[in-house]
């Protein structure tokens, strides 16, 4: 989590706060913001956290290693010419040709890595080096997609452990620190892996599977390896059925809302929903969004569900009590569309939703994709009354001034931080830190994934104002929230239909 970034932005707060310090000791100006010292504490906080986690990784790689490798120092890697998706199948289809004549079998690694948002294009060549330069000879390599790498080569198939040893080499190599304009980046990796079979007889098979175990592995926590088997394929199998289910199912409506309780702490009162998607699957059953999501993302269906989440949810939610808020999440995906803001005020208006009642959720990394096209977007919501929050904080590296730059009115703390609130000294001071620093500059907090009592007392010793998770309560169907509402007189009398809608009597409940 901590990398180059955080150290730069420790740099320049630093910089600002000791600037600001000295031109007070002088009568020259006044006390430095509170915002900025708090700001500046967190970084701290989170470089201290980031090098205590890498040295304790560093000795847990140095215990795996046969040899007892030292960890290295770090090294500038050449960047490699690679292939893309396409070539990569071309070429391989060419060696799985190649190695049956030979009666060899043939073996494709595809790896994913996990880095700051501020390592660019230099570290993916780098990575791209590194990957070549520990593959065998006349491997394949190739950069199937912005952070996602493939290998290609051949082996004996008598010999299958040769292909676990070029594997485990791989992510040894790869967990080695990269020097990139002369800051040391750490990356965290995720490999899958598939040999041709009868099962995977083609190359194109043969790369879908490899991505497959590699999905499975990143299920687990740190550098990790997964090999494709039966229950991959069997995951295969049901993933290519729901790529093509999901747009049918996006018209039909079959992908639904669900509402996550948003809690006032100090009163226990009900403030309103996080509204969270289900997929109702016919033979499948209730399918959860880490399932479907990223598959429409990378289908480019998430704006037709996003969109079609919202208009379900804002038209079942319209005669809620008009002091509960819906608080809608935004995919990074999204916000690279310049008419998105027109979009979500179409359907606030066909469904006759108050603007003043949406709340819209960014992450942390959306921020950095297009900060200009960002503001624009987020700029265009606050003029029509719609509040911003700043979604999963503590996970990135946003900093004061995208708090400054950007109309935010809420800041929420990621759940991994609030989970381990009372188990984890490092947790407990990035929540602190966060509630502080939203105090300093007038955000309110709500903290996701409050699951226990204790969790949700501590928060409120801290200051925290609201919450939301399964402590309060698990997510509820639209019937099921309003079968609640309804018992807590927080419905009201229905108004009259929109053009086009059938009348009250006629409408499907709930």
């Amino acid at each position: 989590m901590i990398g180059m970034v955080t150290s730069l932005l420790f740099l320049t707060l630093g910089g600002l706060i000791a600037t600001s310090v000295m031109r007070y000791l002088a009568d020259d100006a006044a006390a430095p913001e509170p915002g900025l010292i708090v700001a500046l504490l967190l970084n701290i906080a989170l470089l201290v956290i980031g090098w205590r986690r890498r040295r304790d990784a560093s000795l847990g790689l140095d215990g795996r290693s046969a040899k007892g490798l030292a960890r290295a120092a770090p090294r500038l890697r050449r960047p490699a010419a690679i292939l893309d998706r396409q070539s990569f199948l071309d070429q391989g289809a060419t060696m799985l040709l190649r190695a049956q004549r030979l009666e060899k079998s043939m073996a494709v690694l595809v790896l994913a890595i996990e880095r700051d948002r501020g390592a660019g294009d230099a570290l993916l060549r780098a990575v791209a080096g590194e990957i070549a330069a520990t593959m065998p000879p006349l491997a394949l390599t190739a950069q199937i997609a912005g952070d996602r790498f493939a290998c290609g080569f051949l082996f004996d198939p008598d010999a299958r452990t040769a292909v676990d040893r070029v594997a485990e080499r791989l992510m040894l190599s790869l967990a080695q620190p990269f020097e990139i304009d002369g800051h040391e980046v750490q990356i965290r990796c995720t490999l899958g892996g598939a040999r041709s079979n009868l099962e995977c007889a083609t190359m194109e098979v043969l790369l879908q599977s490899a991505e497959a175990a590699m999905a499975v592995a990143s299920k687990t926590n740190g550098n990790r390896l997964a090999w494709f088997d039966r229950a991959t394929q069997e995951a295969l199998w049901l993933r290519q059925q729901l790529e093509s289910a999901l747009p049918m199912a996006i018209a039909r409506e079959e992908v639904v809302p669900y509402f996550e309780q948003q809690v006032d702490l100090s009163s226990g009162r009900l403030e309103g929903f996080e509204v969270l998607a289900r997929w109702q699957h016919p033979v499948q059953g209730m399918i959860g969004p880490d399932v479907f999501i990223g598959i429409a993302e990378e289908r480019g269906l998430i704006a037709d569900l996003s969109l079609s989440i919202m208009a379900q949810a804002f038209r079942a939610a319209r005669d809620w009590d008009p002091g509960l808020s819906l608080s809608v999440n935004i995919s990074p995906v999204q916000l690279r569309d310049a008419w998105l803001a027109q979009k979500i005020i179409k359907v606030l208006t066909e469904t006759g939703f108050p603007a003043s009642r949406l709340e819209v959720e960014i992450t942390e990394g959306a921020l950095f994709d297009n900060l200009p096209l960002t503001q624009s977007i987020l700029g265009s919501l606050k003029n029509q009354g719609i509040r911003i929050a700043l979604d999963d904080f503590g996970t990135g590296y946003s900093s004061l001034a995208h708090l400054r730059a950007l109309p935010f009115d809420r800041i929420k703390i990621d759940r991994s931080f609030v989970q381990l609130l009372n188990r984890d000294a490092d947790s407990a001071v990035i929540v602190n830190a966060i509630v502080r620093m939203g105090e300093s500059l007038n955000l309110p907090i709500t903290a996701e994934g409050v699951e226990d009592p204790a969790i949700a007392a501590r928060l409120l010793a801290l200051g925290c104002a609201k919450a939301q998770g399964w402590h309060f309560g698990r997510p509820l169907s639209i019937a099921g929230a309003r079968r609640m509402l309804a018992e807590r007189r927080l419905i009201q009398q229905p108004g009259p239909p929109l053009p086009g809608e059938p009348p009250t009597s006629q409408r499907r409940a709930g």
